[in-house]
């Protein structure tokens, strides 16, 4: 039947150093609507559901004006942090990796603001009519106990989370400065030489549209001819197939460190569209 198909940002490997300065721009602001989510998420119904789940009281009763006010606080703000945060996925660069490295930062903002916000709200949440028993005499079950602690419960976890992501974010960072500085060497200090295509695969992921091979690669080297197995993103007018031609920057220190580009005086690229069409049958 037909191939399997995902779609992909490209991976934006060359060398290209980002400071991610829009990155934490946009982090201040989606931090701070994130924690008026979580200001305006636990005094306006976190505090009411709590009640009504230990004392079995009605806490949107007539009097429940400001609760109903915070509920539509608690609306926009949610609505401004979410578009902050999708902002936040793309304030990387528009690639693979910068789509990872926005979503953690996202993920890192929300959590945080959630812990400030409503860390700040616990001395205003409503301590309930009686502790230990509902009304009129009932005893509380250990979920009733949970619920009652739930005004620390909250911006303790989202605090665990906010940790979890910061470690999971300098992982990625760190990663990502050491990719791009072994990019930037393999630009600025390796040898560049023409390569021929020996054996081509599709790996059924298209990048913005473009066709991704897995493509084994010959080419010259100072001590000799070398063979690699690497990935290239082409446009589907530049498809490699076996005897077509690449340029190949690679390290003569180590030659299995490569980056592999399309050829444009080679003619027969292109030719292979039958190597990424899904099979019929």
């Amino acid at each position: 039947m037909f191939g399997s198909f995902e779609f992909a940002l490209p991976d934006d490997s060359r060398p290209r150093r980002r400071t991610g300065a829009r990155l934490w721009l946009l982090g201040v602001p989606t931090t701070l609507a994130w924690a008026a989510v979580g200001w305006s998420g636990a005094l306006g119904l976190l505090d009411g559901f709590r009640l009504m789940s230990l004392n079995r009281v009605d806490a949107w009763g007539a009097d429940a004006g400001p609760a109903v006010s915070l509920v539509l606080f608690f609306s926009v703000s949610i609505t401004i942090a979410s578009s902050l945060g999708f902002a936040m996925l793309w304030g990387d660069g528009m690639s693979l990796r910068g789509l990872g490295v926005g979503f953690r930062a996202s993920s890192l903002a929300a959590s945080l603001g959630v812990a400030l916000g409503s860390g700040v709200a616990i001395p205003s949440w409503t301590p309930p009519e009686s502790v230990g028993k509902r009304l009129p005499s009932e005893p509380w079950t250990d979920v009733d106990w949970i619920v009652y602690y739930e005004p620390y419960l909250v911006p303790g976890v989202a605090g665990a989370a906010a940790l979890v992501m910061l470690m999971v974010l300098g992982r990625a960072f760190v990663t990502r400065a050491e990719a791009d500085d072994q990019a930037q060497a393999l630009a600025q200090t390796g040898l560049q030489t023409i390569g021929k295509v020996v054996g081509v695969e599709f790996t059924n992921v298209w990048v913005m549209g473009n066709p991704r091979f897995t493509v084994q690669v010959r080419f010259p080297t100072e001590t000799g001819e070398h063979t690699v197995v690497t990935s290239m993103t082409t446009s589907p007018m530049r498809t490699p197939s076996r005897g077509s031609t690449v340029k190949v920057t690679y390290d003569p220190r180590n030659p299995d460190s490569v980056q592999v580009e399309p050829d444009p005086a080679d003619r027969a690229a292109g030719g292979n569209f039958g190597a990424f069409l899904p099979p019929l049958f």
